[in-house]
């Protein structure tokens, strides 16, 4: 160790201004961008580490402080805080030779003016110590919510069936377009009987081109950068217990999206869906006890118990999926 004075002989700075600028006190800039890191390393937190500076920045009104985007990225940086980024999707529904797809109505325009008029469907896989298990999903074009999902350890078409109940029990749509590709699932004889005695709309993009169903692949991107690429898995339950979590405590109800201006699907839907969809309790009248719990946005099978509270309907939800994981 050097003498203060010999060190700042050679940095040729002054003595009494090394010592004037020990005794001063943080600056008003540096004061504001202490309690800044502070918030973004909280929503940092919250998110898991997934997000980076641009839903940091939108999230940053809702704890009650304000910055521009790039001093948000500048301190990130500073602090080393980074995102997750995407990875390439992998391909898991194979197209039958002797079955006839659906047209396609959807023609690569995922757009849609309201809920439930368009819908988009694919599989992908999640690997574990004890094998792989499915996951299939239904996903709103309109808001990006997950309206229906289902979870198997096999690649039939029972699995893209039960996340499409799902979809149609909770949201009672009208004729609305169902989008997936053309794997052997989606031109079943038994998906296309469902869709008929259930209202929907089967579309099929063409054969290997995932911008015909880019939405989906993208929500599967999103998931395996967030969840599963950070994650192994021992046992199904336990991939089936994380996506539960995933989809139902995370990406419907507090995930920011950027097409849709950084507000959550569930939030999205709260502000500019119809009011089917305000944040009010529904119950569906044909389904006794069922509900879905808006304050939470947590879909709850009917088995739960009405009076039940949200993290109790929300474990009852989580036990059924991981009693039918651990039976698979």
């Amino acid at each position: 160790m050097y003498p203060i004075r010999t060190m700042c002989r050679v940095l040729e700075v002054s003595s009494s201004a090394y010592y004037a600028w020990r005794k001063r006190e943080p600056s008003a800039r540096s004061r504001a961008n202490a309690a800044l890191l502070e918030t973004i390393t909280a929503i940092h937190v919250e998110s898991d580490g997934t997000y980076g500076a641009p839903r940091i920045h939108a999230d940053l009104p809702a704890k009650g402080a304000s910055a521009s985007i790039n001093r948000v990225a500048r301190v990130m940086r500073a602090a080393g805080i980074r995102g997750v980024s995407r990875r390439k999707w992998t391909t898991t529904t194979v197209r039958g030779e002797d079955t006839r797809p659906a047209p396609d109505l959807v023609d690569r325009k995922f757009t849609a003016t309201g809920p439930d008029q368009v819908w988009v469907a694919d599989i992908t896989y999640i690997p574990t110590w004890a094998g792989f298990v499915y996951l299939a999903i239904v996903l709103d074009v309109w808001s990006r919510r997950v309206v229906g999902w289902a979870m198997e350890t096999h690649l039939r078409t029972e699995l893209v069936l039960k996340a499409l109940d799902m979809a149609v029990w909770q949201r009672r749509p009208k004729g609305v377009i169902h989008h997936s590709d053309q794997g052997t699932q989606y031109t079943s004889l038994a998906f296309g009987r469902r869709c008929d005695a259930l209202d929907v709309r089967p579309s099929m993009g063409s054969v290997g081109d995932a911008y015909d169903n880019a939405m989906a692949e993208s929500f599967f991107a999103t998931l395996e950068c967030e969840l599963i690429d950070r994650r192994r898995f021992h046992t199904r339950a336990e991939a089936t217990m994380a996506v539960f979590g995933y989809i139902e405590g995370w990406y419907n109800p507090r995930r920011r999206h950027s097409a849709l201006g950084y507000e959550s699907p569930a939030s999205f839907e709260r502000k500019y869906g119809p009011a089917a969809l305000a944040p009010e309790e529904t119950t569906h009248q044909d389904a006794p006890g069922s509900t879905i719990a808006a304050s939470a946005d947590i879909w709850v099978p009917p088995t739960s118990a009405p009076n039940s509270t949200v993290a109790s309907r929300t474990e009852g939800c989580a036990l059924q999926l991981l009693s039918h994981s651990t039976a698979s």
